[in-house]
């Protein structure tokens, strides 16, 4: 692999935020004593530099077909990046904590694209069940009908049927009827000048619907009573002049 020194030191020191930074100890190639090296890890390249304020770095691993795992040293905390051949060279560092080392073994695990790949394949893999299984429930619902659709307890009860209404009210010399049940035959009466028999009950003014149990009650007592207006007017204003008359007698007082 060919690698622009300048190209690297460049993306070494630029303000591009690294993946991980700290100080490790590492292991020289000839010499088995362990240098004290800032390490600052971005992407896939681990570079390493003298001190932490050096411009440029002393040397940069590709983290490519490499594996990380713990190793025994004479230094505590100590970890080795191996890649595989037989000439292919192995590097020993060590941390200066627990955590430390857990947290950079960790990073230097999941630096390479080959652990990126398969985090993409499997994000891919979970994103097409989910619209797999979207698609399949929404088709569901609409070609099945939904199992939680209530029934009736018992034998089905057939839907009561109220007695139909007229569009237009009929008339009768000039007067809307207030009943119009079929079936019942009305007595002539007058419209605005006849007088119905005192021995009558007091006729209802009409109602809304009533309930399948009070329509034929109340189908009998209407076709008892009048049926115009007019004659429904006239009785209660009998009642409300006889009512008049009476107080206007007790304002006056005896004579």
């Amino acid at each position: 692999m060919k690698l622009n020194e300048r190209s690297l030191a460049f993306y070494a020191t630029c303000d591009s935020p690294a993946d991980n930074a700290g100080f490790l100890y590492k292991r020289g190639e000839r010499h088995t004593a362990y240098h004290r090296r800032w390490f600052v890890l971005k992407g896939n390249m681990l570079f390493y530099f003298e001190e932490r304020d050096s411009r440029e770095p002393v040397g940069v691993i590709v983290l490519e077909g490499c594996t990380v795992e713990l190793c025994e040293s004479a230094e505590a905390f100590a970890f080795a990046i191996r890649f595989g051949g037989a000439k292919s060279r192995t590097y020993v560092l060590a941390a200066e904590s627990q955590a430390a080392m857990e947290s950079w073994v960790k990073s230097l695990s999941r630096a390479s694209f080959a652990y990126m790949r398969l985090v993409v394949r499997e994000l891919e893999q979970q994103l097409e069940q989910m619209r797999s299984g979207t698609a399949s429930g929404c088709g569901g619902s609409r070609g099945s009908p939904s199992p939680w659709k209530l029934k009736a307890s018992g034998p089905e009860q057939p839907p009561e049927r109220l007695p139909a209404l007229p569009a237009v009210l009929p008339k009768e010399n000039g007067c809307a009827v207030w009943n119009n049940a079929p079936g019942v035959d009305w007595a002539p009466s007058t419209c605005c000048g006849g007088h119905s028999g005192e021995g009558n009950p007091r006729p209802l003014p009409p109602r809304g619907r009533a309930s399948s149990g009070e329509a034929g009650s109340a189908a009998a007592a209407v076709a008892e009573s009048p049926s115009t207006f007019c004659g429904l007017h006239e009785l209660y204003g009998r009642e409300v002049a006889q009512l008049r008359q009476d107080w206007l007698e007790r304002q006056r007082g005896p004579q």
